[in-house]
């Protein structure tokens, strides 16, 4: 399938269809994948729009829960909004529109299995939100995210959890064959000090099972054990 075709592919999936499709293609495109293309003569991809969709999304939500007949208090509102806009929470609403097979990645991404990296499908999720926003607005933004995330609102609103300890489950399930050596190493650190990044290999017995990226060393370590359980379970 071509570019065309496949930039329409995944508007059908969003159900909106841009007047400007090439912001779409912006809010796809990993910065691994533009710092590749020579043919580009400016490196553009997507932090910027993704800036803008991260501060959108924090409004819509905010307004959602403010709105609310549950009259929620400040620190209410704060919790389950932190839970709705997580970025495992925006990586699954993704996944569930298979929207993480249209992000352009580079080569070296792309061998380190980069499109089920959750920091990577959230932060699209992020760039995705504020192209629209860009192209039609804030209402058709907010109808559309709201549908996206309709699962993991209704979730954290009706008291469930959307977090889930993977580094506690990959552990029982490892240990049912006995004494394990498992071990997390942070093998890279990227990124400004404000704004860091972190890449964390997961060993099973000095076996190299897992690799996870997140924005602390506690969310890279869980997304390794949530790489790891897909194997083991």
């Amino acid at each position: 399938m071509d570019e065309k075709k496949l930039l329409l592919d995944l508007q059908s999936k969003l159900k909106y269809i841009f007047n400007n499709v090439s912001l779409l293609k912006l809010a796809l495109t990993h910065k691994s994948y533009a710092y590749e293309r020579t043919d580009l003569n400016q490196k553009e991809y997507n932090e910027r729009i993704e800036f803008l969709g991260d501060a959108i999304l924090e409004h819509i939500i905010s307004d959602l829960l403010y709105n609310s007949s549950e009259n929620y208090s400040e620190g209410e509102m704060t919790r389950k909004r932190a839970a709705i806009v997580c970025e495992a929470s925006l990586s699954q609403a993704m996944k569930r529109i298979n929207a993480q097979e249209y992000i352009y990645l580079g080569k070296c991404e792309q061998t380190t299995n980069g499109k089920m990296k959750d920091a990577i499908i959230a932060d699209a999720f992020e760039a995705i939100l504020g192209a629209i926003y860009l192209d039609g607005g804030y209402e058709i933004a907010r109808d559309i995210c709201l549908e996206l995330l309709d699962v993991e609102i209704k979730t954290v609103l009706s008291g469930g959890s959307l977090n889930v300890d993977y580094k506690t489950k990959l552990q029982e399930v490892l240990q049912r064959h006995g004494n394990v050596k498992i071990e997390y190493i942070t093998i890279k650190e990227e990124g400004p000090e404000h704004d860091k990044t972190f890449t964390v290999d997961l060993l099973y017995n000095d076996k190299k099972i897992g690799e996870g990226v997140g924005k602390n060393k506690k969310q890279a370590e869980q997304n390794a054990a949530r790489q790891a359980l897909e194997k083991y379970n």
